[in-house]
């Protein structure tokens, strides 16, 4: 490898089910009361879960609470920073469930962003957004979104039709999250074609956890960054499995860590 090169960029993108542990289908109703109120199981799943994010530069989360009944009024996004190692985050708040639970997008760095932004995203039913962070300045600039798209095909459509306005000019940009359709679908491949990024080489399901059949998880890149390897961990918490990859910066371009 070149030594004047960046070094390559480790990434991490999961949704964490607000650190409640699916295992099979049955459990969306025998464990129903866990997606409302708080349980011991979940701070261990927590533990388990910021064990294994040492190796990683930059973590994006999914349905992180922030801090409602459900998760005994506790910080998840915080929470993993500290146990991690992660001197800077940032979240989202988008998705509120009555008066019990509250879901937000999230971001772990080792180093501070230049720029953090928030976004609602369109749909039929409000409470998705994206959130937006941009590491370095001008056209070396690294952009990195978070999302978690709606279950609707025409809302996920109109969604990422905004995600692609907001990358226009930036030509190293990472979108990753639960996007909750495959990577051949028709709303990715129309975002494609709008916003240049590109479809994964190969197909990794992550959904269910417990026997992954849809690759609905995603780290996308634009043609700038190189991925060197993309790999799916294993099931620690929540009911998808982390999504991670490792990516090469070009020379020139903005290492988040800078």
């Amino acid at each position: 490898m070149d030594a004047s090169a960046p070094a390559p960029l480790r990434l991490l993108s999961a949704n964490i089910q607000a650190g409640a542990r699916t295992d099979a289908f049955r459990d969306y109703v025998t464990r129903l009361h866990s997606q409302v109120l708080p349980h011991a199981s979940k701070r261990g799943n927590l533990e388990n879960f910021a064990g294994h994010l040492g190796d990683f530069d930059l973590v994006g989360l999914q349905e992180s609470d922030p801090g409602s009944l459900r998760s005994g009024f506790l910080n998840q996004t915080h929470y993993l920073a500290e146990r991690a190692g992660f001197p800077y985050w940032s979240h989202q708040p988008n998705r509120r469930v009555g008066r019990f639970a509250t879901s937000a997008n999230a971001l772990l760095c080792r180093h501070p962003p230049d720029e953090v932004r928030d976004y609602a995203l369109p749909g039929r039913i409000a409470g998705r957004g994206v959130l937006w962070a941009r590491f370095g300045k001008d056209h070396d600039a690294l952009v990195v979104l978070i999302a978690h798209l709606s279950l609707g095909a025409k809302s996920r459509l109109a969604q990422l039709a905004f995600i692609a306005e907001l990358v226009q000019e930036a030509p190293h940009a990472v979108l990753m999250g639960d996007l909750n359709c495959e990577a051949d679908s028709g709303e990715l491949r129309h975002f494609y074609r709008q916003s240049g990024f590109e479809p994964p080489a190969d197909r990794l399901p992550t959904f269910p956890s417990w026997k992954p059949k849809r690759a609905i998880d995603h780290i996308l890149t634009t043609p700038n960054l190189q991925v060197l390897r993309r790999w799916a961990l294993p099931n620690l918490a929540s009911d998808h499995l982390p999504m991670a990859a490792e990516i090469a910066l070009p020379r020139g371009a903005a290492k988040e860590p800078s």
